[in-house]
Parts: structure tokens; C-alpha cells; sequence
């Protein structure tokens, strides 16, 4: 079975207008099932990763429900069926007294 990638919104001109990307990929860390994604949509790399190779700040990844943050990071494992989710924070509104 595939990973799949779950692309947001204000990603998905990147990824050719899907909302998700099957990409074939065996068990290993995030790190690889990424750039599996990369070379498949390379425009989503820079948006997600800093120049220095860490995720950036505003970006939440989610394996299997897991946020990457609280589990291994880039290293976090991905298994053949995994589902990751690729959130941009959200910010802003109005205050409502």
C-alpha cells in the first residue's frame, strides 16, 4: 500500500491541484517517504523545509494521527500504509467583544 500525503489547500498548486499524493514507499523514517514527495512535487520542499533541513516553524506534520514534533521529527517512522498530514498553522480572526 501507499503513503499518503495529505496536501492542504495553499499547497496543492504545488502538487499539480491534489489533495492527496500516493507515493509507494516501504517503512522507514519520514526523511525518506519525504523525498519521495519532493521529487514528485519539488515546490512543496522549500514551503516545508527551512534551508537548513528542519521543518519550519509554522508547519505541523502528522504521521498516523501523530504530530512529528512529539514522536522522532524527520525521523519518525512511516510504515507502507502510513498517512501523513501536512498542516500550515492558522492564525488570525477577530475578536468579537
Amino acid at each position: 500500500m501507499p503513503v499518503v500525503f495529505m496536501i492542504p489547500g495553499a499547497l496543492r498548486e504545488l502538487a499539480c491541484g491534489r489533495a492527496e499524493v500516493r507515493l509507494e514507499a516501504g517503512p522507514g523514517p519520514l526523511s525518506t517517504a519525504l523525498a519521495r514527495l519532493w521529487a514528485e512535487c519539488p515546490g512543496i520542499r522549500d514551503r516545508i523545509l527551512t534551508e537548513l533541513g528542519r521543518v519550519r516553524p509554522h508547519i505541523n506534520i502528522f504521521v498516523d494521527g501523530d504530530n512529528i514534533r512529539d514522536v522522532a521529527g524527520l525521523e519518525t517512522p512511516v510504515q507502507a500504509d502510513s498517512e501523513v498530514f501536512i498542516l500550515p498553522a492558522v492564525s488570525g480572526g477577530s475578536k468579537n467583544p
